[in-house]
């Protein structure tokens, strides 16, 4: 059982004792830190925050915690009930709100849940920030409001109406090629909300919905991280409909996996590669992904004489990196789409109305569309090593190994070679280097890692 306190919230499974697990006054604790780090920045009284939930077992409970503890220190609350992570981002805005807070542990197994905290504009809040927000939770220095001046809650109900809406009024999603298409779209929604608002969605699109896992009773009936491994049934199921596709979601809906009409992945890095390659056809601009994201979007942008810029692991450096560059399309490996026309957040909804847009107007099989691009294989290795070592003196001796490949240490080390690449960080709990590579075949990805680990240990 664990909890992690970071800059991006707080994360833990259910039960078990205080300060090791997520239990109900960890809940108060930090919804607490997170009401007054808000009134201590905001020159305003009677603000609002904006909650929502995905259909976690344990999220009515959370959900009921953070309300009353906001009311208790003055904050209004707004209650989206069961939503989506882009949906909460979305309404923050909308309503005009001070901030937001998503009760979700995305892909994380159902006894997991957590608290993602948004600002005003419905965006994840900055490291700096969060820092702030975890030192208020250890010094718990709060201040609750008296009884007159107890926050006030009211619930919505239009939320999902109001997401897509916007998406929908996208210039660059084609309603009508879509609907001349009408595509048969199996879905997973591993039994959270995405059962709810990406069937809305696909209505809307005249797209027919066949339905796996769509239940939103939080009993996940698979590991919900959408990878090849826990994905069988949907592949079966596309083939057995004779299905144009199927479009998988995690369980706060940010991250879009896709199959194509064969019952094969389409790939998780390639969404945001097909989604790019479709609005820079339009647009020519910048793409971003994270340093641990596919060459692959790399040579999409440049086949569209854009530019591609690579951040730091993680959405707020992803969002950062898309805002200094003022880019088209950005996001991460892992399916998650940010498309800044709509919001600065990753969003499956967005996703899948721009890629069924691009599957209709390219006029090709999912499968033939996913040929057009170029593969690359990906490996996820790890060395451990002992606690007396320093991680960042080896990081720093790689470096310097292969300074004359291409380099970047803006995460960790990254070195481009012509024809594939590593990627090292660090992890911030264990020693231990975790080894990201990608190459032309799944066995150079694989032995590009182990001669990686080989060269770190002559190198200790």
């Amino acid at each position: 059982m664990s909890l992690i306190k970071s800059i991006s919230g707080i994360r833990g499974t259910i039960g078990g004792k205080v300060n090791d697990n997520l239990t109900p006054l960890d809940v108060v604790k930090f919804a607490s830190a997170f009401g007054t780090w808000l009134q201590n920045t905001q020159n305003k009284k009677n603000l609002t925050l904006v909650i929502g939930r995905d259909a976690r077992i344990s999220g009515e409970m959370v959900s009921s915690l953070v309300t009353a503890t906001l009311q208790g220190l003055g904050i209004n609350v707004v209650d989206l009930g069961l939503s989506t992570t882009p949906t909460v981002e979305v309404m923050v805005p909308e309503l005009n709100a001070d901030g937001g807070i998503i009760l979700t542990a995305s892909h994380n197994p159902k006894q997991w849940n957590a608290l993602k905290l948004l600002n005003g504009k419905g965006e994840f809040i900055s490291g700096d920030d969060g820092a702030k927000v975890l030192a208020l939770a250890e010094s718990e220095d709060f201040n609750y409001a008296e009884v007159d001046d107890l926050g006030k809650y009211e619930t919505r109900n239009d939320a999902f109406d109001i997401h897509i809406q916007q998406i929908l009024d996208l210039p660059m999603v084609d309603i009508e090629a879509i609907k001349a298409k009408k595509f048969k779209i199996v879905l997973d929604a591993v039994n959270s909300t995405g059962g709810i608002a990406i069937p809305m969605l696909l209505d809307k699109l005249g797209c027919e919905t066949i339905k796996l896992y769509c239940e939103p009773n939080g009993q996940f009936p698979h590991n919900p991280e959408p990878l090849k491994e826990h994905l069988g049934d949907i592949c079966e199921l596309v083939k057995k409909e004779n299905a144009d596709l199927g479009i998988v979601v995690d369980p706060d809906v940010d991250r879009l996996a896709l199959i194509d009409e064969k019952g094969e992945m389409f790939g998780e890095e390639y969404t945001l590669v097909a989604v790019a390659d479709y609005l820079l056809k339009h647009k020519k601009g910048a793409a971003i992904s994270n340093l641990s994201s596919s060459r692959a979007l790399r040579d999409v942008a440049r086949s569209h004489d854009s530019e591609y810029f690579a951040s730091a692991v993680g959405e707020v450096n992803v969002v950062n990196l898309m805002k200094e560059k003022n880019a088209v399309i950005g996001g991460e490996g892992n399916g998650g789409i940010i498309y800044p026309d709509l919001h600065y957040g990753r969003d499956s909804l967005v996703g899948a109305a721009l890629f069924l847009t691009h599957l209709a107007k390219e006029n090709k099989s999912v499968s033939e569309l996913r040929a057009g691009y170029p593969s690359y294989f990906m490996g996820k290795k790890k060395i451990e090593l002992t606690p007396e070592i320093n991680v960042d003196d080896i990081l720093a001796k790689m470096e310097k190994e292969y300074q004359n490949e291409e380099v970047s240490t803006v995460d960790g080390v990254k070195i481009d070679f012509e024809n594939n690449w590593v990627h090292l960080r660090k992890s911030n709990t264990e020693p231990i280097i975790r080894i990201y590579t990608e190459a032309y075949t799944q066995e150079e990805a694989d032995k590009l890692g182990d001669d990686i680990i080989a060269k770190i240990k002559s190198l200790i």
